[in-house]
């Protein structure tokens, strides 16, 4: 579970994105709110959460001098300023904190999933870096008996595999796939992440694009209906999620294959 705190003096603005998280990630967050500055720090500290979103302009201390200590307490947690104010000076301070993101009020429900997207990638690089410090000790309890057990879950991860692979192009969920493999969501999550080592719609989004990259090869077929074959029912999300995997546009990377294509040898494949 990813451990959200919403900062914001406004009561609607905190429930409205509340809601919007718990919608487009069911069943992977946990949401804390505060009201303002000194309150988000306390429930930080607390919580020990791994993802803030803080609006800037709140009474008492602001957003900006809460995130400056948050960032003492936490390096790895990722702080995504949300303001209705585009001032230079607030942005040269994010950067200041090493801030993931600086969203402008109103943003748009895509702003917000492609930049929460980012910060759970974030978490999971973390969380490995956390595992290969205990992989010393792991290896130690297989020697001990645990094998057998490693063994069962080993196939259980090739089952997810599977299960995943031949659903992709569906509106897939967490959920979707806890239940066909008859898992709670809590214990689903927590096993998917310790045999892929990253969160589900990490790994979803990097299978699809796989996927749409061996499509893209071929120039007859068309990108949006690529992006809809691989699970993504809006071509320009598609395209942004394509462009953070790969680096490139699907445009680009298609004449980058084509062209690699075009000089290879005869015969090659």
């Amino acid at each position: 579970m990813y451990r959200i705190l919403i900062a914001d003096d406004e009561p609607i603005e905190r429930k409205v994105i509340s809601k919007k998280i718990q919608e487009f990630f069911p069943g992977q967050t946990t949401v804390f709110q505060a009201e303002n500055g000194r309150e988000a720090i306390e429930i930080f500290e607390r919580e020990k959460c791994d993802i803030v979103l803080i609006d800037i302009e709140m009474p008492g201390m602001n957003g900006l001098d809460a995130a400056e200590r948050i960032r003492g307490m936490s390096r790895e947690c990722s702080i995504i300023f949300l303001t209705a104010f585009d001032e230079f000076n607030y942005a040269k301070k994010a950067i200041s904190v090493k801030a993931l993101e600086y969203l402008l009020k109103p943003g748009s429900d895509e702003e917000l999933t492609v930049v929460l997207e980012e910060a759970f990638r974030i978490c999971d690089e973390g969380e490995r870096r956390k595992t290969s410090k205990q992989a010393t000790d792991e290896k130690r309890e297989i020697l001990d008996g645990i094998h057998s057990e490693e063994v069962r879950m080993n196939v259980v991860a090739e089952e997810i595999r599977a299960f995943i692979a031949g659903h992709y192009k569906e509106d897939l969920s967490l959920q979707d796939v806890a239940g066909a493999m008859r898992y709670s969501d809590a214990y689903f999550c927590k096993i998917f992440k310790k045999y892929f080592n990253r969160s589900f719609i990490v790994y979803l989004n990097e299978l699809r694009i796989e996927k749409a990259k061996q499509m893209l090869e071929d120039a007859m077929r068309n990108i949006k209906d690529i992006s809809s074959e691989v699970g993504y029912r809006d071509a320009n999300y598609f395209a942004k999620v394509f462009k953070r995997v790969t680096g490139l546009t699907p445009s680009d990377y298609r004449g980058m294959a084509l062209q690699k294509k075009q000089k290879q040898p005869a015969g090659e494949e």
